[in-house]
């Protein structure tokens, strides 16, 4: 299976023969990444947990950075820290972006130019991963890592049934396979619902529409951001920020398009009650907007019922003098989305659809 991840295109291959016993080791640190190393004939190598959930990026360099391949490992790193380079490769960092996330992250020089058609991340066991950098000249690339790849076995008996089990698909979504648009010409409003005293809505295991949205939204300012789209954010940390602010400032910043994000409940704690929608105000471009965002939402959020786009008078959308739509990217009160917005993976993923649709519309658009 090939799977396009932020600009990587991955073979997730993993040996699909039926284990009896797994070498499992203790780490110091929570995180799942155990151990890795970056070989003198041009392999990432790292060994994690078994079975690790792992998301991995690409990005293209840009003025005095140089192309960048990060994977984002669960379990929190002990000590961020930065190591020195050699030959191609000018930094390889390792932190923390996040709560719970541990990042690695490989930065090549700027003159170096990876070719995303020829990398490919193979899990060559439950908890062994290898990526070679294919095309690039490799002269005066020496070893260099943290820790063992390979250490002593304890055995255990597998309780895996079946042979599909011991296979863990990488994520399908991610920054290559956005949109391209001129950069530099647009510019966007993102609003993220409530904030500070106001949480909005309250769901099942006290997930917060305020703590869904907030992170949602900063991931598409950063999408749209690398895209070389200039992004306004109505706030960007747990601040209190009134509706006629949110306007104001989206209506002096001249901007292209509004989009205000916002995840939904039910009155009466309707466990339920799921699904997608999305609203505009009034004009074609208006409901354009909402319409490529929906879109895409249904495409990362298969089995949440789609719940239309429908033409509303919302105070942000209604106010505001560009195209401008609003977002419910699920309910924190549905059984079936409050289990995925919960999850920072899935969060990414609405994320991703939220910027694609955006950045459709503006190529479709202008």
């Amino acid at each position: 299976m090939r799977y396009r991840i932020t600009g990587l295109i991955f073979s997730a291959i993993f040996y699909t023969f039926l284990l009896s016993f797994l070498n499992v080791f203790k780490t110091n640190a929570a995180s799942a990444l155990a151990a890795w190393q970056v070989t003198s004939d041009g392999t990432l190598k790292f060994r994690t947990t078994p079975y690790a959930d792992l998301e991995a990026y690409y990005q293209s360099g840009y003025g005095q950075k140089g192309d960048r391949i990060w994977i984002d490992f669960p379990g929190e790193l002990t000590q961020p820290r930065k190591l020195v380079g050699n030959g191609p490769i000018q930094e390889i960092r390792l932190g923390k972006p996040y709560k719970g996330n541990t990042r690695l992250v490989v930065e090549f020089n700027p003159q170096v130019s990876l070719n995303p058609s020829k990398l490919r991340l193979l899990g060559t066991s439950p908890n062994l991963w290898e990526l070679r950098f294919d095309g690039i000249n490799l002269n005066g690339l020496k070893n260099i890592g943290e820790g063992s790849l390979i250490k002593p076995a304890k055995q255990i008996t597998s309780n895996r049934s079946s042979l599909q089990s011991l296979t863990r698909p990488l994520k399908d979504f991610q920054f290559a396979s956005l949109p391209t648009v001129q950069r530099g010409r647009f510019h966007i409003v993102i609003d993220p619902g409530h904030g500070g005293p106001d949480s909005g809505a309250v769901g099942i295991n006290g997930l917060k529409e305020t703590d869904v949205v907030l992170d949602i939204s900063r991931t598409v300012a950063r999408y749209l951001g690398d895209k070389g789209v200039k992004v306004l954010m109505t706030r960007a940390s747990e601040i209190d920020v009134g509706l006629n602010q949110r306007v104001l400032m989206a209506n002096r910043s001249n901007a292209d398009a509004f989009v205000s994000i916002h995840a939904n409940a039910t009155r009466g704690f309707r466990r339920d009650v799921s699904g997608i929608e999305s609203y505009f105000f009034t004009g074609f471009y208006g409901k354009k907007l909402a319409s490529k965002i929906q879109d895409e939402l249904l495409h990362v959020t298969p089995g949440s019922p789609n719940r239309g786009v429908r033409q509303s008078r919302f105070f942000v959308i209604r106010n505001t003098n560009m195209p401008a739509a609003l977002i419910e990217v699920g309910f924190v009160t549905g059984r079936f989305d409050a289990k995925l917005l919960a999850q920072k993976s899935h969060r990414r993923k609405v994320a991703f659809a939220i910027s694609k649709g955006i950045l459709n519309y503006l190529k479709e658009s202008y």
